[in-house]
């Protein structure tokens, strides 16, 4: 496959890039957001995407400062952990990366979606660019190794 680079500028072409990673990821999803209060895993769209990619073996790891907006808007999210618990992994950030501000999701290292800044809607979307996941999934790696398990009994735990 050819490299496909999409910048964007708006909620609505972020949520689209982030299904179509999603769509496209076979082995491995993980995922970095300050709080994940914009990426909609609650939405039925989402939850259908993840349901399959997990049903068919995939692997799905998130990574976050504080889950607050999760547990209170995502119910199916929640339950989507809860049923698919041996391939979800989540994380909390420890207190030393509370500054780190970016966003992306990274599809089997081949496929990414970023936004520079959480607080903004402005990134890239690239597809089938592995070299244009590297940095982000070693930035994942080392946050991933500074966090702890975020998920207990009745919630996500970030």
């Amino acid at each position: 496959m050819e490299r496909q680079s999409f910048p964007f500028t708006t909620r609505a072409e972020f949520l689209q890039h982030l299904s179509s990673c999603i769509a496209r990821a076979e082995h491995t999803l993980t995922m970095f957001d300050p709080d994940f209060h914009v990426w909609e895993l609650g939405a039925s769209s989402t939850d259908a995407q993840l349901r399959h990619y997990l049903k068919n073996g995939g692997r799905l790891q998130l990574a976050a400062h504080e889950g607050r907006a999760v547990e209170r808007d995502a119910p199916r999210f929640l339950r989507l952990i809860k049923d698919y618990g041996h391939l979800v992994e989540v994380r909390r950030t420890s207190q030393q990366l509370r500054q780190l501000t970016d966003s992306f999701c990274i599809a089997d290292d081949r496929h990414i979606v970023r936004r520079f800044h959480a607080d903004h809607f402005r990134g890239e979307a690239v597809f089938d660019g592995a070299e244009d996941t590297q940095t982000s999934a070693e930035r994942f790696i080392t946050i991933w190794l500074e966090s702890a398990p975020g998920l207990y009994a009745n919630s996500t735990g970030l």
